[in-house]
Parts: structure tokens; sequence; C-alpha cells
């Protein structure tokens, strides 16, 4: 575990990052718990293990597993049309290669899970990308309640028949929104009640409370050789209650609480005597449902958080299939995602394996820590 906080030390001492918090477990206990740096390098604040950090994308598993506790139930099927719930949504036709065209068939909730939709990503490249922020759609940043988000992309196409193409997306906005329809709470309450509080994630919501801000960390872009400030915690949207509740990257947690989902996750759904989610339900979701059996790099079209060739996808989370196709040591069967600000996760069912690293750098494809972490990591291991 030396070489893993060496290795996240190294690059705070270079000046690569301000801080990070690096956490690693096995077999429900905690081997490593690193907090390091600073979490405001204005103000020359330390990084401290209840540091509250913007964990943008790794809101999607929460929120995915949220929605998959009500499959649970039996309120839903993965094959349901979306517009048996949200009607509002209607059926997009497809933007294809500059004209409209009606789509083959009408998007999923497993679409949604799987980020098969044929959604565009609102921070994209392709045209239908364009479309979204003329149209006002800016993800967690909106000024209208997740319940507008179906009308408000009724009248805008689909990048992809659904089905066809796995793109990083809104999808998962989606995803908190059919958490609120058929769990009829809004999203943080349903957070909140079915995630959170069984855990005892104390620190994880939509934004900070006034009386935690003094933990919030600062967020950096890297601009000519040294820090630049994206995000002050004292002035951050974070610090207001948001109206746009966003299950694609709009949540805030620490090391800690994430710590405590990911043990539950390496646990089959259950932590500490209190079951999340069944085992199977997990199992399932964290399989590879890309059709037969391919990776992300022969699937997808926008692939966001992952390097794709090797890598699959479930519902809510990547899969790692093959090490050698993938080019980074791992077990195949691990499962993991990461966020904007070079946070990631993640968890190896059969090594018993946890890992959780915070920091506050976008974007994510700024330095490959990732993949040198699961090197550290896995090296550390004995088997």
């Amino acid at each position: 575990m030396q070489n893993v906080a060496a290795l996240v030390r190294r690059y705070v001492d270079s000046g690569r990052f301000p801080g990070a918090v690096t956490v690693v477990a096995q077999r429900g206990e905690v081997l490593l718990f690193d907090a390091y740096g600073r979490r405001d390098v204005e103000r020359e604040l330390p990084m401290t293990a209840d540091t509250i950090f913007r964990i943008y994308s790794m809101t999607k598993p929460i929120v995915s597993l949220g929605l998959m506790q009500l499959y649970e139930e039996g309120r839903f099927q993965l094959d349901d049309p979306v517009t048996k719930y949200l009607p509002d949504l209607g059926r997009p036709k497809v933007y294809d290669e500059g004209a409209l065209r009606e789509s083959s068939r009408e998007m999923t909730v497993r679409d949604l899970l799987m980020h098969t939709s044929g959604l565009a990503a609102s921070n994209g490249k392709h045209p239908v990308s364009l479309l979204y922020r003329q149209a006002g759609l800016s993800g967690m940043d909106s000024d209208a309640p997740l319940s507008e988000l179906p009308g408000r992309l009724a009248g805008l196409p689909l990048q992809a028949d659904p089905g066809t193409r796995w793109i990083y997306g809104i999808s998962t906005d989606l995803v908190g929104l059919l958490c609120e329809v058929i769990g009829g709470q809004p999203l943080d309450d349903y957070l909140r009640t079915r995630i959170f509080e069984p855990l005892g994630m104390t620190d994880t919501g939509f934004s900070v409370p006034e009386a935690s801000i003094s933990r919030f960390a600062a967020c950096y872009g890297y601009d000519d050789g040294g820090f630049k400030l994206t995000d002050d915690p004292r002035t951050s949207a974070y610090t207001r209650p948001r109206r746009f509740l966003s299950g694609v990257a709009g949540l805030v947690s620490t090391a800690n609480d994430y710590l405590r989902f990911a043990r539950m996750l390496a646990g089959g759904g259950s932590l500490d005597g209190t079951r999340i989610i069944g085992p199977r339900t997990l199992r399932f979701m964290t399989a590879n449902h890309l059709p037969g059996g391919r990776d992300l790099a022969a699937f997808a079209d926008f692939g966001g958080e992952t390097k794709r060739a090797g890598q699959g996808f479930g519902l809510g989370f990547g899969v790692l299939l093959d090490p050698a196709v993938a080019q980074t040591i791992g077990t195949p069967g691990e499962y993991f995602w990461g966020g904007k600000a070079s946070t990631a996760f993640f968890v190896s069912p059969a090594d018993e394996l946890v890992v959780v690293f915070l920091t506050q750098l976008v974007p994510s494809a700024t330095y490959p820590i990732r993949r040198e972490l699961r090197a550290a990591v896995y090296g550390a291991l004995d088997d």
C-alpha cells in the first residue's frame, strides 16, 4: 500500500493535483486511507479525511442502483418503454446525416441504464449536442426542475436509434426522474431515504449544507503549468439548493461516504446488516449488457470516462472484460466508474477489493491516474 500512497503523493508534490484522498479496502479491512495535499489552494486549507468533493459522474451508479431497487419491487420491467412513465417524452426522431427520420423503436428503461437510449451529451460535439445547448439543456446547471426534462427533449432528435450505439449522454438524468415518478418522491428524498441514510452516508447529497461548507474542496483546471480555480467552494452553486437534481453528475460526497457505498457493493448489496439491494440484482447490474458480449470500443460513439477497449457496460457500471485487451491490470468482472474531476472507484468481487479515489481536477483525462492506481493497487495484492 505504500506504493499506492506514494503514487498519489507524487502527483501532489509535483503540482499536478492540489490534493487527494485515497482509500483501499479488502475483505472489509481498510488497508489505506490517505488524505494528502490541499483541498483549497488559495486559502491554504489542508486535505482531510472528511473533505467534501464533487463526484460528478460517480453519481450515475448510485442513481442507477436506486432505480433497480424499484425493479426488485416489481414496479417496472427493463423492456418497458420509457414513455409508459414519461409520456411527455414522446417518440423522438433520429438525426441521420442532417435529416430527421423515424426511430426504429422506442427507448426502454434498460436503454437509459445502459446509455443506449440514443440521447446525446449536452457537452458533446455531435450536431444533436449543439441542439441540446441551443435549447438550454445545460445538465446539472439547468434552472428548470427535473420534471420538465421530458417535455424539453420531446422536440429534439436522438443521436442514434435506441439500442444501436452506446452514447455517454444524459440518459441517467431520466433514470433519476424515473426514481421520482415510480418511487413517488423527489430524487433527493428518494436517495436519502433509500440509500444514504441506511448506509450512513451523512455528507452525500445534491448540495453542501452551510455548516459543512468549510469542508468543501475547491475545484481546479490546469492552465499554463498551474492550477486555475473553476469553482470556489464558498460561492459554488453547490452551496445552494439545486432545482435540477442531476442523476448524471449532481452529487457531492466524501471518501468515507463513498467507501460505505462501495463496501455495500462489495458485500453483495449489504453493509453492516443493512441490505440495500439483492446480490442477484447486483450481479445482474454489473454483468456486461452490450449486445453480443461486445466491448465499448465496438459499440460506443462517445466514451466518456473509459478507454473502452476490453471494457463492457452493465446497468450503471463499467465492467472489465479482458485486462489484456484493456491494457490495464485488473480482474475480469471488476466494475467501476469515475467523475469529471478525476475521481474514480472500482470494486473487484473476486478479490473482495474496493478502491475510492477523490480529487478535484478537471478534466478527468488530464492524467492517467486511474490506470496507474490499478497498477499500484493490484501490484500490492499477494493473492
